[in-house]
């Protein structure tokens, strides 16, 4: 898991839109990145949801965001279709990213361990350095912590 003051890992991936976004576009913006486990999965679509509709207040605090799971485009664009998404979405199906950014995580479900993507959210710096880390996030609220930590 990264730290606060970390500089964040680069990556480029390809999008919901099948254009490549890599962390070098966000370069003088406030970033919101987000991992979720699956597309189209009530927790996750509640997560993006709450985002979706923060827009103006995120863009207010002069913040963009992204979302990124394991999914393919094609998955992301019909998830991004369905709820009428307004931020991309990005695939990261080798999971190096993921993984970099310390989302891929053993997690125990009903005693059966397995190795997947846990919910996490960083707040990223105009400067590409970790500016707040969400670990292990509860969709409920989640967006209001994300926020808050803005405005600091």
């Amino acid at each position: 898991m990264l730290k606060i003051g970390d500089k964040a890992p680069n990556f480029s991936l390809l999008s919901d839109r099948g254009t490549t976004v890599k962390l070098s576009d966000f370069k003088g913006s406030l970033l919101v990145l987000y991992f979720y486990p699956k597309a189209d999965t009530p927790g996750c679509t509640i997560e993006a949801h709450g985002f979706r509709d923060a827009k103006k207040q995120l863009e207010k605090l002069g913040a963009k965001v992204v979302g990124m799971s394991a999914d393919t485009p094609e998955k992301l664009a019909n998830f991004r279709d369905k709820y009428k998404l307004n931020f991309p979405l990005l695939s990261d199906p080798t999971h190096q990213t993921i993984e970099a950014y310390g989302a891929w995580q053993e997690k125990n479900m009903y005693g059966k361990k397995s190795m997947g993507i846990v919910r996490t959210t960083y707040v990223i710096d105009p400067e590409g350095r970790v500016k707040a880390v969400f670990p292990r996030v509860k969709v409920d609220g989640h967006t209001e912590q994300v926020l808050a930590a803005l405005k600091l």
